[in-house]
């Protein structure tokens, strides 16, 4: 369980073809404080660290979550948004996150804003997800709240700490991202389907 409030951006420093599989390894000043077997979100998607050395550690995507995140796309010297697990008792200060990415979405306009940013995602409806305005969404394990939703697309703004402190300033037109839809927005819907 995540909160979507990046704890550090990383550098991806190798990615190998591991079968089906993808060993990730990654440079973080975390790295010390992990564990192997612990989760760590990488762009939002809750994997687990299979090895440390120095401050470098490696993570493994599976196929399945290759299919559904970006991940395959990550490259050496890469950007990475990284968020250990929340501890009980703490504060929440995004929103509840389960590292579980529903799907992809591509980048189709980033605004400046007199100071921030306003970046707008296209995704595919048909998949069946939604987004709330001014509700939650993650977006490359970033907590953030919708604006200006659509059947198909929402655009989310960016303050100035959020935009120096994760990928988002190294985000362009076209890229891909994770999208993790808000758990309780999903269950209502789930819910309402079968009403």
């Amino acid at each position: 369980m995540f909160t979507g409030i990046v704890e550090e951006v990383g550098k991806i420093t190798a990615v190998n073809q591991n079968g089906g599989n993808l060993d990730i390894k990654v440079k973080a000043e975390m790295t010390p404080e992990l564990k192997i077997d612990q989760s760590v979100s990488h762009n939002g998607v809750c994997l687990t660290v299979v090895s440390i050395e120095d401050d470098e550690y490696t993570v493994t995507a599976v196929e399945e979550t290759l299919k559904k995140t970006n991940l395959s796309k990550l490259e050496p010297n890469g950007p990475v948004n990284l968020e250990r697990g929340m501890k009980l008792g703490d504060r929440l200060d995004g929103h509840i996150v389960q590292g579980h990415v529903d799907q992809t979405a591509v980048c189709r306009n980033i605004k400046e804003a007199n100071g921030s940013w306003e970046f707008t995602f296209e995704y595919d409806p048909q998949i069946g997800n939604i987004t709330i305005e001014k509700g939650s969404i993650t977006v490359n394990g970033v907590s953030l709240t919708v604006v200006n939703s659509k059947k198909n697309e929402f655009s989310v703004a960016i303050i100035p700490y959020t935009y120096k402190n994760t990928t988002f300033n190294n985000l362009k037109i076209g890229d891909v991202v994770n999208l993790e839809f808000d758990v309780i927005g999903k269950y209502v819907k789930r819910l309402t389907e079968f009403s």
